[in-house]
């Protein structure tokens, strides 16, 4: 594990190449959140050739609905979700400029070939940390699909929102280099 390292969202080809499955990252920027409801909305303008509510260009999505704030702050908590629940969506996501997601949990086979072809990166909030993760939230703004409540889109400007590399633009997975205690024994 290398780190921490410093990056900033939107990401850039040459930060993503740079990072490994397992590093401990700071990041800072401008990202957006989105889970299942919002990524099958993204998926059907897409499919019909509508815009979407932003450019996928270089972006990060966190794949997480905050709870409202309390007064005083510009969100409350939030914490990552299941990411495998988007992965019919994320493909199409990373052909269109995607470069980075947030979340928990493993991704399929075809999510990680999709990340190695587009130079993507997986980065992995811990769960249940919804609280912690409020704390590195500068600003919190719902961008898109308001009906959807918590599932909308939010843009959010992060500072030092600490991750880790769970799936490198080279196809390594942290997963795949742990195996379960009761495997060691």
């Amino acid at each position: 594990m290398r780190g921490p390292k410093s990056i900033t969202a939107p990401l850039k080809a040459e930060a993503v190449e740079d990072l490994r499955v397992g590093d401990m990252v700071l990041l800072s920027g401008v990202i957006f959140t989105a889970r299942d409801l919002a990524h099958k909305r993204m998926y059907e303008a897409i499919v019909k050739g509508s815009e979407l509510p932003f450019s996928l260009d270089g972006q990060v999505i966190y794949y997480c609905g905050p709870s409202p704030a309390n007064p005083g702050r510009p969100i409350g908590a939030c914490g990552p979700t299941t990411s495998s629940r988007m992965d019919p969506y994320t493909p199409l996501l990373l052909k269109l400029g995607l470069k980075g997601m947030i979340g928990k949990g493993k991704r399929s086979r075809e999510v990680r070939e999709a990340m190695v072809e587009r130079r993507a990166i997986y980065f992995g909030a811990t769960g249940g940390a919804g609280a912690f993760y409020s704390q590195f939230v500068l600003t919190c703004e719902v961008l898109a699909y308001e009906d959807l409540g918590p599932e909308a889109i939010f843009r959010l400007h992060v500072k030092d929102m600490p991750l880790f590399v769970l799936i490198d633009a080279y196809g390594r997975c942290l997963y795949d280099l742990t195996r379960p205690i009761s495997q060691t024994r």
